[in-house]
């Protein structure tokens, strides 16, 4: 039997999410058929102001409700030190350790040869005008621990490390981790004892 075409469709739209298959869409779509219409209302305009009510901060291109971004705005942030993360949920996780005081900048992804993210399609050019401008004293790579992230980490040393002291979170974070998963006590953990590595 085949569903109605209203819920078809929307199983087909929830399977193409990440780490959603066929199974768990049909869940979802029967949950949402069971709710009020109130809540499939709400839901329906908070997945409308997901774009109308986000921007990309000017100075660390994450996602952020502000232009620049609270962070990028804060003057109390040491202006010295530059976290560069994948993504804004990796910026997010290491700002809930509450162990930096710096400021940020998000790559928009990783050297990744097998689907063919190459360097050009980062946000890399803006990284080596921002380190550029001299401000930036230390860069620290909080880069996942997989090969992607490592590729990533080896090629941005290579560009920066007679301009900066670069440094590396330490590695208490398991191999082949994301780290917008790991805790916030291994994370602060990781990034307080982080390592120098373009001496190396």
């Amino acid at each position: 039997m085949r569903y109605p075409a209203a819920i078809q469709n929307l199983i087909e739209k929830f399977s193409a999410l990440p780490s959603v298959g066929p199974k768990t869409a049909e869940r979802y779509v029967f949950h949402l058929l069971k709710q009020p219409r109130e809540k499939l209302e709400n839901l329906a305009a908070a997945i409308k102001e997901l774009q109308d009510k986000t921007t990309v901060c000017r100075t660390c291109l994450a996602l952020s409700e502000n232009n620049p971004c609270l962070i990028c705005a804060d003057k109390n942030r040491r202006a010295s030190t530059l976290c560069v993360v994948e993504n804004t949920q990796d910026l997010a996780a290491l700002e809930a350790t509450k162990q930096y005081d710096g400021q940020y900048f998000v790559l928009g992804g990783l050297i990744n040869t097998i689907n063919e993210v190459k360097p050009e399609d980062l946000n890399i050019k803006k990284l080596v005008d921002r380190i550029k401008a001299g401000e930036i004293k230390e860069i620290i790579l909080a880069l996942n621990f997989t090969l992607e992230g490592e590729t990533t980490a080896l090629y941005l040393t290579k560009i920066f490390r007679d301009r900066v002291k670069i440094t590396r979170l330490a590695k208490g974070l398991p191999a082949g981790s994301d780290l917008e998963y790991a805790d916030e006590l291994t994370l602060g953990s990781a990034l307080k004892n982080r390592n120098e590595i373009n001496k190396v």
